[in-house]
């Protein structure tokens, strides 16, 4: 039994973090604002803690030379110590502080103070300390005294507990954080002000493609959006011209198969009509025979069209085969060879070695079809068609050469166009077999040319890279 259960919430939110735009920037902008300010909130603290050292050891330091200034000997030779009431005032700052000093002798006898306040090991820096279990920042230093001789000195200890310190300590941090928070979300506000901002264009440009009409696809102006996103529209104008070309194309084949199959399928439909009510058998016979051409007619202008329709830029996907040329004007020559000697028409071919291009191979082999076929249908017997296929430097020239009546040289550009027949042509025909040829060409990247023969007909030459 399978077991449906809804997706969370925290897995939907997930899935929209990862396809909204917005909600990306929106997340990096902030993930990196709060590891500066985690950064920063550091860097403040280590920040806050020498500043409060420093004025907690100014004020040690302060202190222990008041006292020291305050030492004497007396006329009997004894070290003495009247403690300055300005040394211990001075740490009066209001956080009931305790403050411990102690004054020895140059021999390390006490003169006045606490015996058990330890001195630091090193003179005049302040060290943190554990004093009667409390946390404490004491400083020391040597100071002549004078009558005791250029060695004389007598050495004082201040203390102080870290109640003021703490409380600097804080203050400054938190005067930090304040204005860090502070600035982040400031440029937090601002960033989704300029996320709001900055995908308006965007949004526009969405709006706009979803609003265009989709039998005209007008294309989008670039300067509407950003530089960085004028690419973009370019590529949908680009792509929106393609669509419109295939749907051209498409509108073009249904229009031109509709005007063109009209004619023929009429005509198919009264010549079996005439054939069913025909009692006489030579009619009839004749009338089936007519049946049969008209038949074969429509179906190769159905296989025209459809051949036209796949040679257009973008109605396939594009082939790279190595093709031969050579054989394939053999084997087009082989299949048209007994519709040749039907009709009283030497065809042949002439072809030294391969003459490999790159292309798509049914493309290239209808091409050569519709040649053929031409070159067939407008020769009148007797007659002579000759294929040749060679290699000439970096090209592959493949020349249909007829004996029949040619193209005019004022019609030879229009003849490439669709349905375009010579004037007074009485040979059956559709008129796409050249303008199939040539969008074959267009798509591998050869060229046409038409000329006269040798035997006075129609010389078409067709030129195309060759293979490496």
């Amino acid at each position: 039994m399978t077991v449906f259960r809804p997706r969370s919430r925290v897995a939907g939110l997930s899935v929209r973090l990862r396809h909204s735009l917005r909600a990306q920037l929106f997340a990096w902008v902030t993930v990196t604002l709060v590891c500066v300010l985690c950064l920063n909130l550091y860097v403040s603290q280590r920040r806050a803690v020498f500043t409060a050292n420093i004025v907690t050891d100014n004020m040690l330091l302060g202190s222990a030379r008041m006292i020291a200034e305050a030492v004497r000997v007396d006329p009997g030779g004894t070290i003495t110590v009247d403690i300055p009431p300005a040394a211990l005032e001075i740490f009066g700052t209001g956080y009931g502080d305790r403050v411990y000093y102690r004054v020895t002798t140059p021999w390390g006898n006490l003169v006045a103070g606490d015996p058990t306040l330890v001195q630091p090991e090193k003179l005049g820096t302040g060290q943190d300390m554990r004093f009667r279990d409390l946390d404490i920042r004491a400083m020391a230093i040597d100071h002549p005294v004078v009558g005791l001789g250029n060695d004389g000195v007598a050495t004082v200890t201040v203390a102080v507990t870290l109640n003021s310190e703490s409380a600097l300590k804080r203050s400054l941090w938190m005067s930090d954080f304040t204005n860090q928070v502070a600035l982040v979300v400031a440029a937090g506000l601002v960033t989704v002000l300029g996320l709001r901002r900055l995908l308006a264009p965007v949004l526009r440009l969405r709006d706009a493609v979803l609003a265009s009409r989709r039998e005209r696809l007008e294309p989008f102006d670039p300067a509407s959006v950003q530089t960085e996103l004028q690419p973009l529209v370019h590529a949908l104008n680009d792509y929106m011209g393609r669509v419109q070309k295939q749907m051209g194309a498409q509108r073009r084949f249904v229009a031109n198969a509709a005007h063109q199959l009209r004619t023929p399928l009429t005509l198919l439909a009264t010549q079996a009509g005439f054939a069913a009510r025909e009692s006489n058998p030579t009619r009839r016979h004749e009338a089936l025979q007519a049946l049969t051409r008209s038949t074969r007619q429509a179906s190769r202008l159905a296989e025209q069209l459809l051949t036209l329709t796949r040679a257009e830029p973008g109605s396939r996907a594009p082939r790279a085969e190595r093709v031969d040329m050579a054989e394939v004007a053999r084997k087009v020559l082989e299949a048209h060879a007994e519709e040749a000697l039907r009709r009283g028409i030497d065809i042949g071919l002439e072809a030294n070695g391969q003459a490999p291009v790159v292309g798509d191979e049914t493309m290239l082999r209808e091409m050569v079809v519709n040649l053929v076929d031409n070159a067939l249908r407008y020769t009148p017997a007797p007659g002579e068609i000759t294929v040749s296929v060679t290699r000439h430097q970096a090209q592959v020239v493949l020349t249909v050469d007829d004996s029949g009546p040619g193209i005019p040289e004022n019609e030879r550009d229009q003849v490439f166009e669709r349905f375009y027949r010579i004037i007074g042509t009485q040979a059956e025909g559709s008129g796409l077999g050249l303008a199939i040829v040539h969008e074959v060409l267009d798509g591998a990247g050869g060229s046409i040319d038409l000329g006269t023969s040798p035997s006075g007909g129609l010389a078409v030459t067709v030129r195309l890279p060759l293979a490496s």
